[in-house]
């Protein structure tokens, strides 16, 4: 989530770029338009941001299932995805998407670049996690994840002090000076946190009250915005090593990465009572030059072969409620029991202005 998704976890960036190499990877320039040939497309070109990573075997299945060359093409973060899609409308640069969130998606819907179903046979545990409104079907439900505050456990036991539970301790004085969220202009899980403080505190323009009032304390208190996931959790976060934070913005599934070696529980905990629910989304582009393939794209993403794969790959939970998830998963990596959650029109309608108020808070 972060300035790219790619680097939720310290352990995502290699597995993430050991996945890429395992599977076609282009960039966007190197798709020249095809030839109508008369005969069936061969290739698929699937666009996803930067944190795609699948693994090798399960990528050569699909090709010799279908009969298809997958093609990723990364595209920065869910936001910058969205956005280039957008802006390229008229001229699809791949024929499937993969990583649009719950935050992004409205935008994807409202500008028309997705064809109208992506998913035809779907796990009916993913129906949960639908979009709203008639278009809904545009989007197929792949993976979800809760984006919470952490703490590191070990640093607050040596400290002596107690953690923070909530979002409105961490305008305490306890905590002054020890807290780092990613930007909420340049990285998702940093919107993702904008939009838990809308929910929670909700809209009180920019005086003293709601959302906005909350962030002039926050940021009273000492909160560090980093520029990215990466500058947060590995730059500042204590529990990587090198940091001052004690307290950072990151996932539910964080937690079992920071396992030690020889160890059996994390020195690490997410404070689900801040948590906002994203949800990863796949669809087929509007104008795409293989359809039929986009198709089966979105259909293997929600296929149980790569919902199990999901956790251990891209570091987020399956739709697919009867995929196996890792033992550490099942015993650290706890939901959220409430996540916080703003509606996706809602989103689309005022993202400009909360970041814009957000940006003249923190930068004042």
């Amino acid at each position: 989530m972060r300035t790219t998704r790619s680097v939720r976890v310290v352990a995502a960036v290699l597995t993430s770029t050991a996945a890429l190499a395992a599977c076609s990877v282009s960039t966007a320039d190197d798709e020249a338009p095809r030839k109508d040939s008369g005969k069936a497309p061969t290739k698929v070109v699937l666009a996803t941001h930067d944190s795609w990573a699948m693994p090798k075997p399960l990528v050569r299945q699909f090709e010799k299932d279908t009969g298809l060359d997958l093609v990723v093409v990364p595209n920065g973060d869910a936001g910058q995805l969205t956005n280039k899609l957008v802006l390229t409308k008229d001229a699809p640069i791949a024929d499937a998407v993969y990583g649009m969130d719950n935050t992004f998606a409205s935008r994807a819907l409202d500008a028309g670049i997705l064809a109208p179903d992506a998913a035809t046979d779907q796990p009916s545990s993913a129906d949960a996690y639908d979009l709203p409104g008639d278009s809904r079907h545009a989007l197929a439900p792949v993976d979800w994840g809760d984006v919470c505050v952490n703490v590191d456990d070990a640093w607050f036991r040596k400290d002596g002090r107690p953690e923070p539970r909530t979002l409105d301790d961490l305008t305490e004085p306890a905590y002054k000076g020890l807290f780092s969220t990613p930007s909420a202009a340049t990285s998702s899980p940093g919107f993702a946190f904008l939009l838990t403080t809308v929910a929670a505190y909700g809209d009180g323009d920019t005086g003293e009250g709601g959302w906005q009032g909350y962030w002039k304390k926050l940021m009273a208190n000492g909160a560090r915005v980093a520029g990215s996931w990466t500058d947060a959790y590995e730059g500042d976060f204590t529990a990587s090593g090198e940091g001052d934070r004690p307290i950072v913005l990151s996932y539910n599934s964080s937690p079992p990465f920071t396992i030690p070696k020889g160890g059996t529980k994390p020195t690490t905990s997410a404070l689900l009572d801040t948590c906002f629910r994203q949800v990863e989304y796949a669809g087929v582009l509007d104008g795409a030059k293989n359809p039929d393939g986009a198709h089966e794209v979105v259909a293997w993403l929600q296929s149980r072969a790569v919902q199990e794969a999901l956790p251990d790959n891209m570091y987020v939970f399956p739709v697919d409620a009867d995929a196996t998830l890792p033992a550490a998963w099942a015993k650290y990596a706890e939901p959220a029991p409430k996540p916080y959650s703003v509606d996706p029109g809602t989103v689309a309608a005022d993202r400009d202005t909360w970041i814009r108020e957000w940006t003249d808070i923190t930068s004042g």
